[in-house]
């Protein structure tokens, strides 16, 4: 059976809706929104019925998983998904969900400029902060994590990390805070927020340079703790646990020269697997603009390994790669 990746599965939702209430649902989605799902959905001439069939029974897993969450908590969501799904299945529908009523909180944030949301926030207490970058978008979050003074960025990210859940009354003080500079407020019932997945999620979105630094830092500071985010993470030098089918597929997203500049500071490991699993053409092709390299910086090196973790990142997103870590198979969603 095909795989398909989440705009395409809502277009299969949509489509299945008919036309009626589609149009109902179009009338709350965003412009961008609506022009990407419009855009699968006239690209979809024909898909299996099965296919169709798990897109409409995980959006149905979905909705159960919001309503009852929504209604009796997480424990109690807990207990009727794992009895309704299976334990593996009923805790991922679980996860997701909660993930995205913990964005509704704090809306308007997501849609701030992260410079001014940085401006706002600098001179907060860092619990303060990192409550606040718990509810951002995680590349608004790392990119203001990144320019935090020195003395308090492992602090933000140790606290965000350890962050379970946060009563409505504390959601309400940090409002107030921010209440002169945004209009919209919101109240929320008791959401999970931060975490190791989300920190994990905030650090995969930073610089090299700026991930280098919090990790040595951490590692001092808290050993476990660095390892327990380092183990949700992918980074460049974890192209050595993906199977051969996945890095030859990644290898056709990416330009031939960002790899050669990634694999010019790359250690030997990675370079190896990864020229492995290159045709001879294309190997040759990379290695001759190795050898026309000269000068390069290491933040170009960096930034050149980030943009093929990225790749990485979206096809897994999609569903066309899996990341094994820890001797099992954890799936991005």
């Amino acid at each position: 059976m095909n795989k398909i990746n989440s705009r395409q599965k809502a277009a299969q939702i949509i489509i299945s809706l008919g036309a009626d209430i589609a149009s109902s649902i179009y009338k709350h989605l965003q412009e961008d929104d609506i022009e990407k799902i419009t855009y699968e959905i006239t690209r979809q001439d024909s898909v299996e019925p099965e296919v169709t069939d798990q897109a409409i029974d995980e959006f149905y897993g979905l909705c159960v998983a919001q309503k009852v969450y929504v209604e009796g908590g997480i424990t109690y969501a807990k207990n009727v998904l794992e009895k309704a799904f299976g334990a593996q299945q009923g805790m991922a529908l679980l996860e997701r969900v909660t993930k995205t009523l913990r964005t509704k909180a704090f809306d308007f944030i997501r849609k701030a400029d992260y410079k001014n949301l940085k401006n706002m926030i600098i001179n907060e207490h860092p619990q303060t902060i990192a409550m606040i970058l718990s509810y951002a978008r995680a590349d608004q979050a790392s990119s203001i994590i990144s320019e935090l003074p020195k003395d308090i960025r492992v602090d933000v990210v140790e606290r965000i990390a350890r962050m379970d859940r946060t009563a409505p009354e504390i959601i309400r003080q940090v409002e107030s805070i921010l209440e002169r500079k945004f209009e919209s407020v919101v109240s929320v019932d008791l959401l999970e927020v931060g975490g190791i997945n989300y920190i994990a999620e905030i650090m995969n979105n930073m610089d090299r340079g700026t991930e280098k630094f919090i990790f040595d830092e951490l590692s001092r500071n808290d050993p476990k703790l660095s390892e327990e985010i380092r183990k949700r993470m992918f980074i460049f030098e974890d192209i050595t646990i993906l199977d051969p089918t996945a890095i030859q597929r990644f290898l056709r997203e990416v330009d031939t020269k960002e790899m050669a500049i990634a694999l010019k500071g790359a250690n030997k490991d990675v370079a190896a697997i990864i020229f492995d699993n290159m045709s001879q053409r294309m190997k040759e092709t990379i290695q001759s603009e190795i050898d026309y390299l000269h000068n390069i910086r290491v933040r170009d090196v960096e930034d050149a390994q980030q943009k093929i973790v990225a790749v990485i990142r979206r096809l897994e997103e999609e569903g066309e790669i899996v990341i094994m870590k820890g001797g099992k198979d954890d799936i991005i969603v």
